[in-house]
C-alpha cells in the first residue's frame, strides 16, 4: 500500500466507514438507508462553509459579467486587459480560483463517501475500530422497499434527475453576450453536453453498483440544490444592498 493510499484510508475512508456502521447500529430498524442519508447530510453540513464561499464567488462573478465584457471590448491589449480584470476582481472581493480550490478540498471526502457506500452491505471488519459495535443485522431494504445491496432503477433515475436539476441550477445565467462568437462558444457547448451527459452517466453507474450509492448521490444532489438556492438568494440580496448603498453614497456626494 502506497503512502497516499494509507493516508486516504486513515484520514477519510476508515472514519466514514466506521461512522456508517455506527449509525446503522443505532438508527431504528438498523436501516442502512437512513444511515446513508444521515451520514451524507452530516458530511455535507460540515463542508457547507466551503460550498457557501464557492457559490458566493459564482454569484459575484455573475454580477460583474457586464463589467468584464466592457473590459474585454475596451482593451485589446492582453496585458492591460488582465490588469483591469484583476483590479475589478479586487474591487469586488472576487477570487476566481477559489471555486476550483474549494472543489479540490471537498473531493477526497466525497470520493471516500462513495467508496464507503459501495462497500456498505459487507463492510470489511479489518477497517472497523475496536470500539465501534458491529450490527448483528444490517437491514439493506430502505423503507422496506428498495434493496440497497443491488441496483435499483428507481433510485438510479432519481439520482440522474436530481443531478440534472443540480447542474442546471449551478450554471450561471446567460447574459446579453449570448450571440458572441468567441472561444466562449466552446465552453457553452461543453457545459451543454455536461448538462445532459452527466445525468445519463450517473444513471448507468448507479445501475451497476449497490443502490446505496444512488441514494447517496440523490441525497448529495438534493442538499446541493437547496443549499445553492439559499446561498444565491442571500448573496444576491447582500450584493444588491451593497451596490445600492454605494450608488446612493455616490449620488449624495455629487449633490454635496
Amino acid at each position: 500500500m502506497s503512502w497516499f493510499s494509507f493516508l486516504f484510508n486513515e484520514i477519510f475512508y476508515r472514519p466514514l466507514l466506521n461512522a456508517l456502521v455506527f449509525l446503522t447500529d443505532v438508527l431504528p430498524f438498523n436501516d442502512l438507508g437512513f444511515a446513508v442519508i444521515v451520514l451524507t447530510l452530516t458530511v455535507r453540513l460540515a463542508l457547507s462553509p466551503l460550498m457557501h464561499r464557492s457559490i458566493k464567488t459564482q454569484q459575484k462573478m455573475k454580477m460583474i459579467e457586464p463589467e468584464l465584457k466592457k473590459i474585454k471590448d475596451g482593451f485589446k491589449n492582453k496585458e492591460e486587459q488582465a490588469k483591469r480584470t484583476m483590479e475589478l476582481y479586487r474591487a469586488h472581493g472576487v477570487n476566481p480560483l477559489s471555486g476550483v480550490l474549494l472543489l479540490f478540498l471537498q473531493l477526497p471526502v466525497l470520493i471516500a463517501l462513495y467508496l464507503v457506500f459501495r462497500a456498505s452491505i459487507q463492510p470489511d471488519p479489518s477497517y472497523l475500530y475496536s470500539f465501534v459495535p458491529v450490527p448483528s443485522h444490517i437491514n439493506s431494504f430502505f423503507l422496506g422497499l428498495i434493496d440497497l445491496g443491488r441496483g435499483s432503477i428507481v433510485l438510479a433515475a432519481t439520482a440522474a434527475v436530481s443531478q440534472f436539476v443540480q447542474i442546471k441550477l449551478a450554471q450561471l445565467p446567460q447574459t446579453a453576450q449570448k450571440q458572441q462568437k468567441t472561444a466562449n462558444d466552446f465552453g457553452k457547448m461543453f457545459s451543454l453536453q455536461m448538462t445532459y451527459f452527466m445525468p445519463v452517466f450517473i444513471f448507468f453507474i448507479a445501475m451497476r453498483f449497490p443502490s446505496a450509492v444512488a441514494l447517496y448521490w440523490t441525497t448529495l444532489n438534493l442538499f446541493a440544490i437547496v443549499h445553492e438556492w439559499v446561498v444565491r438568494e442571500k448573496a444576491k440580496n447582500i450584493y444588491d444592498t451593497g451596490g445600492n448603498n454605494k450608488e446612493n453614497s455616490n449620488d449624495n456626494t455629487k449633490h454635496d
